[in-house]
């Protein structure tokens, strides 16, 4: 019960909060449709992964949770670039970043 109230609010606190924010800024650099489109594929199998290690590394979620919440981590930094679902999402927000 404990640790689906924990999953419930790290869903709230990070996951959504990093997926809108993914979308808007793919948005903003006028990525194609298809790379918007992949956001959800990314984070379905990006979720449980982020989900498993605050599970179990409270300090890392309370303060990835803060982090991300004052801007000290940007969102592309959760997502994993070898992960296949995410390559083309993180390669948009990287140039996105150096542009």
């Amino acid at each position: 019960m404990i640790g689906d109230l924990l999953a419930w609010l790290f869903t709230a606190l990070v996951i959504d909060p990093v997926q809108a924010e993914i979308v808007t800024r793919l948005e903003q650099v006028r990525a194609p449709v298809s790379v918007v489109a992949e956001v959800n594929a990314c984070l379905s199998t990006t979720a449980p992964a982020l989900l498993d290690r605050a599970g179990r590394d409270f300090w890392w979620a309370g303060s990835t949770a803060i982090s991300l919440t004052t801007g000290f981590t940007s969102p592309a930094e959760l997502l994993d670039a070898s992960n296949p679902a995410c390559g083309a999402v993180a390669a948009y927000l990287t140039q996105a970043a150096d542009a």
